[in-house]
């Protein structure tokens, strides 16, 4: 797997998970062109990227996470938790079994938000790629 397989497949399963929100609660989706490097163990990489879904004014954010949690219940590709964070939001953890490729989706930063946040399967960068900055 090379960065920019890992990267396309990350920010596609962002938006299958963006487009379980119902289409007539959503105001846009936007995904972060970029994102950054986390180290996986001594020799790989994951890319980590963000799609941020706006939703209409006065959308009920935590019923729209377990809306999508619900959806994603049956899907074997990942195992699935969720908490409620410290400052009480609802939050969902998609993880795969076979590849650890992570998503995690909640309330955004912003109000009326859902960010879904990804991290991708692990692969080894090019001979001579620094992994700092923006991929």
């Amino acid at each position: 797997m090379t960065l920019e397989e890992a990267k396309s497949e990350a920010q596609a399963m962002e938006l299958e998970i963006a487009a379980l929100i119902p289409a007539d609660v959503v105001a846009n989706v936007v995904q972060k062109p970029e994102g950054t490097l986390f180290s996986c163990d001594d020799a790989q990489h994951r890319w980590k990227g963000l799609t941020t879904v706006a939703l209409v004014p006065g959308t009920e954010v935590e019923m729209v996470v377990k809306g999508v949690e619900a959806q994603m219940a049956d899907d074997d590709r990942f195992e699935m938790r969720s908490w409620v964070d410290p400052a009480g939001e609802y939050t969902v953890q998609l993880t795969s079994p076979e590849t650890a490729a992570n998503f995690i989706f909640g309330e955004g930063i912003e109000e009326g938000t859902i960010d879904i946040d990804s991290g991708s399967k692990c692969f080894t960068l090019p001979e001579g790629v620094y992994p700092g900055g923006t991929f």
